[in-house]
């Protein structure tokens, strides 16, 4: 009795819908040419060789082409898009951050699967240097830097170029997945507090810093502070005593004064009694005797 089995036996190309191998992988630096080829640092694509673009052609998966690149020496992996199709057979380009954050020395063997990604809504960084904040506006810096990069792994260290520096941020999370395409999405980006910052701290309030009034106090009347005037001793012979009235008579009370007041000059008086009201005559502005 024969029995086939149609997996026992490798599937036909035409028939596979999954890009995998294994190529060595060299920094970018390390591309031969003329060129210029600075840009692949700067984003978060690879560069493949001929032979792939020959075989996903042949596959059925689906556009932007999208990979995974693992390390099994170090179990790390991230996520990546192509960005040319011309590095030399069994080789393959990688950004220097990308290859940092695979632990892959050059030369070292990084396997390439090809992936489809959801898109991204919303994703959070977190600057490693402060420095970060010395940009006016980061939120446009990053949006900007991004368009370089084809998707995003929660816990990669991706870096940016802006002003001639480089800049490094950890991805903390991604939605709706920890990896997301970002090609052509709507994606609200949030930051963290950068690695070793440290929030200034507050200056306290002048009066609260100010230590309160330490200094001796004068008294107006020349005495010193806290010493009570003493009385001075009376005489038995200075107190006198009232001599009581001996007409008193219940209903009338007669409040005795030391000082009376003394009468008011008859000299005011006369001079208000011979007060004489002004009896002069007037002037007039005009001649008298002439009528207007």
């Amino acid at each position: 009795m024969f029995s086939f089995n149609m997996f026992d036996h490798p599937l036909p190309r035409a028939f596979q819908s999954r890009f995998s191998t294994q190529y060595r992988c060299y920094s970018v630096s390390m591309l031969a040419g003329p060129n210029d080829r600075s840009d692949v640092e700067k984003g978060g694509k690879i560069i493949m060789p001929p032979s792939a673009l020959d075989q996903l052609s042949r596959l059925n998966i689906t556009y932007p082409m999208l990979f995974k690149l693992t390390n099994k020496n170090s179990d790390r992996m991230t996520h990546c898009g192509v960005l040319e199709f011309v590095a030399d057979e069994g080789i393959c380009y990688l950004p220097h951050w990308m290859m940092q954050n695979l632990l892959l020395e050059e030369g070292g063997l990084v396997q390439v699967e090809s992936v489809n990604l959801m898109v991204a809504t919303y994703s959070k960084f977190q600057p490693q240097s402060p420095d970060f904040l010395d940009i006016t506006n980061p939120k446009a810096v990053l949006e900007n830097a991004l368009r370089n990069f084809a998707c995003l792994t929660t816990g990669d260290v991706i870096a940016i170029n802006y002003n001639e520096k480089i800049y490094e941020l950890r991805v903390m999370e991604t939605k709706p997945d920890k990896a997301v395409s970002i090609i052509e999405c709507d994606m609200n980006v949030d930051f963290d507090a950068p690695l070793g910052y440290k929030e200034p701290e507050r200056k306290q309030q002048q009066h609260e810093e100010s230590p309160a009034f330490t200094g001796s106090g004068n008294r107006l009347d020349g005495k010193k502070k806290g010493i009570e005037p003493s009385p001075a001793p009376l005489d038995p012979s200075d107190i006198k005593r009232g001599i009581p009235n001996y007409e008193f008579k219940i209903g009338k009370i007669t409040f005795i004064r030391n000082s009376r007041p003394q009468p008011k000059k008859l000299e005011d008086e006369d001079a208000v009694s011979r007060f004489i009201a002004f009896s002069g005559e007037g002037q007039s502005l005009r001649k008298k005797g002439r009528k207007p």
